[in-house]
Parts: structure tokens; sequence; C-alpha cells
């Protein structure tokens, strides 16, 4: 009987996103790799847009979008992608195989009946090899979905799992445990929330974990069992003030850790929080930008060898674009087991530059992103950099221009969960000002190789093009 009910609500999704008729089993696949293209907010200046472009893996808040599957020498991964000519967004997968160096046609999942980025897709996989597919919403006016493959490590077919609301989707599988569910409500502002569910289907009743000032941005990531996450958080107004709060005035960065599926949370100390957490100063709080007047974007999240979590974020003195704005400037926290320490990387040209950043087994830290000045400068993203640390980020090198020459600016370059050399981030292109196509990439460990996913495909699979 519940298989049936899912099956009729997979038909009825059907028929509305796949077109009527549609067989609900029958996920379409489509002719090629082709992301969304969109913007947010007119500036009505030479940079037209707060930010723009090709964002088929954007945001830094959804996590993650591709991961690597040894069982099968498989990186599957997820996109906001789109129709020739049209700015509907497809939530797509489909993976890269590293025996054959080859990808399928992707497999659209559904037709969010929107142009909206911010409903891209996320990835996990549990301990079975089935994918599970987060389908994302931008507040409450549309739902949220989540989708089951019906096969291990197989986009062929899919359940609809969910019909819900959420925002921001961050899903972690954890081994044994299930599911750990990081996500934003809006609920009279962006709530930091999570859920838990030991097989995907049967969730807990959603629980706060932060609301203070007009809400926040986050970013997680798993270390074994435990999940540490990153924020921020938008000021409100006082006595007056409406120039430095709200949305764009996004500032401070936090964190805080779980080592029991969100039971309990607690700072990086070991000092226990009270969850939620209801006021800006609290024992989260690593570092005050907004005393020193700075904007914080909290971009990636990961861990030393001792498990010390490395924090990359972005600072700015304003949200606007445009070079009266700057300077954005790229900073690793590291905990040290007793202090934050703060270092600069580098700087670029916006703010919602966004890149992702690696700690190897012998201590390497390696950042790619968009530092460079694109064809659309100071319009978000531009060329892919390298920079590598051999010091726990005290000091940075460029090691390696990975794009150059680009007719787009290349955005939002992300980093796979449990990473395979050959397929270290992932990232699109596209016009930072106007409407365009947008291409899918992948750069190997080294940077040296760069593939771009074909728009077109003639067969059923297709070798990425290699980039000179």
């Amino acid at each position: 009987m519940r298989n049936r009910v899912i099956r009729l609500v997979v038909a009825a999704v059907a028929a509305c996103t796949l077109g009527a008729g549609a067989d609900p089993a029958d996920y379409p696949k489509d002719t090629g790799y082709r992301g969304i293209w969109y913007y947010n907010q007119k500036t009505n200046d030479e940079y037209v847009y707060k930010y723009s472009g090709g964002l088929g893996t954007y945001c830094a808040k959804h996590i993650p979008m591709a991961v690597y599957a040894p069982a099968v020498n498989k990186t599957f991964f997820v996109y906001g992608g789109t129709k020739p000519g049209e700015d509907a967004l497809l939530e797509m997968i489909s993976y890269y195989d590293h025996a054959t160096g080859e990808v399928p046609r992707p497999v659209i999942l559904l037709d969010k009946k929107t142009s909206d980025a911010h409903d891209n897709p996320v990835l996990a996989i549990d301990d079975g090899g089935y994918l599970w597919v987060f389908a994302s919403a931008h507040g409450t006016s549309r739902p949220a979905y989540i989708f089951k493959s019906t096969q291990p490590y197989s986009i062929e077919d899919f359940e609809l799992v969910l019909e819900t609301n959420y925002s921001y989707p961050q899903p972690w599988y954890i081994t044994g445990k299930g599911f750990l569910f990081i996500h934003t409500a809006y609920d009279g502002g962006r709530a930091l929330s999570w859920q838990t569910s030991p097989d995907g289907k049967t969730w807990s009743e959603r629980k706060r974990f932060a609301f203070f000032g007009e809400g926040h941005y986050q970013i997680s990531w798993p270390r074994g069992t435990s999940v540490g996450t990153a924020f921020n958080y938008h000021p409100k107004a006082f006595q007056g003030d409406t120039k430095r709060h709200g949305l764009n005035w996004r500032t401070n960065v936090y964190y805080a850790e779980t080592h029991d599926m969100g039971a309990t949370w607690q700072a990086i100390t070991g000092e226990p929080l009270q969850i939620p957490l209801s006021d800006p100063h609290n024992p989260a709080l690593i570092r005050e930008y907004e005393s020193e007047g700075l904007l914080a974007y909290v971009k990636d999240l990961n861990y030393d060898a001792q498990g010390r979590p490395v924090l990359l974020h972005v600072t700015a003195p304003s949200w606007e674009p445009g070079p009266d704005h700057g300077p954005r400037e790229w900073r690793v926290a590291h905990w040290k087991g007793d202090a934050w320490a703060f270092h600069s990387v580098t700087t670029s040209d916006n703010n919602y530059d966004t890149g992702s950043i690696h700690v190897e087994a012998d201590g390497t830290w390696r950042i790619i992103g968009p530092t460079e000045t694109g064809p659309q400068a100071y319009n978000p993203g531009g060329e892919v950099a390298m920079w590598v640390s051999k010091d726990e980020g005290a000091t940075w090198t460029r090691e390696r221009l990975i794009t150059h020459d680009s007719p787009f600016n290349h955005t939002y370059c992300r980093r796979p969960l449990n990473a395979h050399p050959d397929f270290y981030a992932y990232w699109a292109d596209g016009h930072g000002r106007q409407p365009s196509e947008s291409r899918l990439y992948f750069c190997d460990q080294t940077g040296t190789h760069v593939r771009r996913l074909p728009y077109v495909m003639e067969g059923d699979t297709a070798k990425p093009e290699e980039l000179p």
C-alpha cells in the first residue's frame, strides 16, 4: 500500500513536471550538460546584479553536490540544469566513471518550475549505495523534495520519498546511524535547523539550532560520526540605523559541532551550547567581524589530521559589487587547540567568489577557486586558480592558474565528498552580466587536467573535453 501511495505522488509530480502522461518511473535523460543561468538583485550600475552568472553549482550552502563512491569508482554529482533557450531549473544527476573516463547522459529528476538557482539539488549516498537527492526550495513559496534511487549506485530510476519544505540543504549520511539533515527553515527569517532519520523516510521533528538578528547562512561538513557547522548572522537595525543590517549585511563567524546526531551541540572548546542559540554573543562565536566593520561570507569547512576545523571565508566592507567596495579578502580560520588562528590567502573582486579548501593527508592545504579576475570583472567568479599552503595556512602560494582566456566567468568551485584525485573540484561558467549558456567543468588534484562536460551528446556516453 505504501509503495502505491508513493507511486501516486510521483505520478502527480510527473504530470506537472515531466509532461502529462509521462511514466512516473521513467526519469528522462537529457541530451547534454547545460547549467542554469541566474541572477539576484539588480544594482542599476554597470555590474547589473548583486550576483549572477552560470550558477548550476550554486550555492556554498548547498552541500555536497558531488560524492565519490569507491565501491563503483564513480563520482556522482548533481546540478541545476536547464533546457536550451529556457531558464526553467531542472534537477539533474549524473556521474563520472573513473574507469572509462566517460559520463552518461544526465538524468532529469524534476522540472522545478522556477529559474531560481536556490532550488539546486544536493546529494547523499547511504551504506547500501542508494543515491539520495535533496531538491531544495527557496523560502516557503515552493515545495522541496527528497528522491531515492531504486537501485544502488544507479541513476536510472528513482522514487519520490518526501514532498516537504526546506532551504539550503546539507544532508550527511553517518554510517550506521542514518541522516543528520542540516538545513534552513524560513520561520520569521533564516533559522538554522536540523532533523534526523534512520532510513531517509521517517524523519524526526525539525529542531531549531540558531536564530538571532535576522537569521543566518551556514556551511557544514562531517568528520567520522561528528558534524561541524560554521555560520554568520544578519544584524538587525538598532536605534534607527538602517544602513548596516539585514540580508546583505552578514557578519561574524561562529562554529559548533555535534558528536551524537544533534542530540547535543558544543563549542570548539567543548563547552555545551544551549540550543537554540538566540544571542550574537554566545560561546560559538569565533570572530566578531561586526565590530571591525566587515561582512563575512562562509565558503567551506574542513578538518586537519587532528580533527581541528579549518574555515574558508571571505570578508568585505560592503555587499555592493565594484572596485569601490573592496577589498574582498579570502581568509582561513584554524583551531590550534587553544585558540583560533586567522590567515589571509589572497583577494578577489566579488563577495560571491566561491571556492573550496582541501586538507590533505600529507599536510598540504589546497584551495581551488575563482580568485583571479575574469572577463566580467567585479561580477561573481573569474578565472580559477589553485592556492597551496604547506604551513597550515600561515602562508599561501598560487601554484597554478587552472583556467585562462575564458569568455565567461567561472563560478562556485565545489569540493566533492571523499574527493577522488581525478575529480577534485567541480564548477560552472556563465556571463557575469547577462543571460548566457552555461557549461560544467571539473579538474584533477593538480589542476593540470581540466575537463568540460559535453554540452550536446550524440551517444549514450561521452568523454568530457580536456581543455588546453
